[in-house]
């Protein structure tokens, strides 16, 4: 297949996470401040909104994985998970309590969950393994693209166009309604015919090999204590970044993470993945440390927005070319739910805990919890990346 027909599933599949993301980042950046104020809303609750809505979506992984390796059919079950979520979110604009924020928080991450471990299939099938990264590097940038245009709008309308957050989060319709246009007429199947006798069990044993399950423990590990960006939102008000401006802070977030999606993808096409992997995990460990050690004030407030948008970069990227690696093509819708089961089981733990100690001990608190994780998974790592170097030599012997 020419380098160009294999790409162009890519760019399609790029354009509608970017038109999702912007659409998504016009509320997302708003929306744990718009939290916080509903009657009901505090730190501890949001830490558990989240941890939910993450653990739903990932669990989702597995079964809509399973489903597209059954049935070959991988564009059908993204553009229904694409459609839920674009479909909800504006919802939050008639939301009155923290109710009403979980149900449409948890609706929308039903929909990334359905979507996620085929549309990712998707494009591992849409290149040859020795582009996965590159490949998913150049998705995971035009991703990005939209997430930093989503909260920019979102603080330019408020600012600009006197906008509520409720205002903002209608208007986040028009680029939802375009991703799912996106999806219809440019994203082409590559899985092929019918599946045939897929057996849940017979699939899981066939991925879950000694090497993947090691992995995976270090992986879970980690996400114990990865809480998510709705944290660092919650720091820069803390550190005295005004309402209207916390989108600004997110768009520093998606900028470095867009800056290096795609040099960390090419990077783990040369030196190999779990090394890159392993990096992103020191560098959220940096953002947790600036949590805790920053004095307070705006620019430490963008600095660790800025750190933890090239960890996000570099692990949502990296990860998403590894799982191909540890399971052979009709296997691998299944590899990625499993992966992301283990993940969002891990990342509820870690967003419930972190906003648990957040609300009743400080942010200082809630960050040790997360350095303590991390330094834990990255000498987990180490040992994981020696041992399997160890027995490839003596393989060769």
């Amino acid at each position: 297949m020419p380098e160009e027909d294999s790409m162009r599933n890519v760019y399609a599949l790029g354009a509608v996470s970017f038109f999702t993301d912007v659409s998504s980042e016009m509320v997302f950046s708003l929306l744990p401040v718009f939290i916080l104020g509903l009657p009901g809303g505090n730190r501890a609750l949001l830490g558990l909104i989240e941890g939910t809505a993450e653990a739903l979506s990932y669990g989702l992984r597995a079964v809509s994985g399973y489903f597209s390796d059954r049935f070959r059919k991988r564009k059908a079950i993204v553009l229904t998970g694409y459609a839920l979520s674009n479909v909800v979110k504006p919802l939050f604009a008639v939301a009155s309590t923290a109710l009403d924020a979980f149900v449409i928080r948890v609706a929308d991450r039903v929909g990334k969950g359905v979507r996620t471990a085929p549309r990712d299939a998707l494009i591992s099938e849409s290149v040859p393994g020795g582009r996965r990264g590159t490949a998913f590097g150049v998705h995971r940038a035009l991703d990005q693209l939209g997430a930093i245009l989503g909260p920019v709008i979102a603080s330019a309308a408020m600012l600009a166009l006197g906008m509520t957050a409720r205002d903002v989060f209608w208007l986040s319709l028009i680029p939802g309604t375009a991703a799912l246009i996106v999806i219809l007429f440019f994203v082409q199947e590559r899985a092929g015919g019918a599946g045939g006798e897929f057996r849940p069990l017979e699939g899981l044993r066939g991925v879950l090999t000694a090497d993947f399950s090691r992995l995976l423990l270090v992986v879970g590990l980690f996400s114990l204590g990865a809480f998510n960006f709705s944290f660092v939102l919650l720091n820069a008000g803390e550190f005295g970044v005004g309402a209207p401006l916390i989108p600004i802070v997110y768009a520093v977030v998606n900028v470095t993470h867009t800056a290096i999606a795609i040099p960390a993808g090419a990077l783990s096409d040369r030196i190999g993945k779990e090394k890159v992997l392993v990096m992103g995990y020191g560098v959220f460990l940096a953002s947790a440390l600036l949590i805790k050690f920053s004095p307070r004030g705006l620019p430490a407030a963008y600095l660790i927005a800025a750190v933890f948008g090239l960890y996000m970069g570099v692990v949502e990227t990296v990860q998403r070319a590894l799982v191909p690696g540890y399971a052979g093509p009709g296997l691998r819708g299944t590899a990625y739910g499993v992966y992301y089961l283990v993940v969002g089981s891990a990342f509820f733990v870690a967003n419930s805990v972190v906003g648990a100690l957040w609300e009743l001990y400080g942010s200082m608190a809630a960050s040790l919890y997360s350095v303590a994780s991390s330094t834990i998974a990255i000498a987990a790592m180490v040992v994981f990346l020696t041992k399997r170097a160890n027995r490839n030599r003596e393989g060769q012997a």
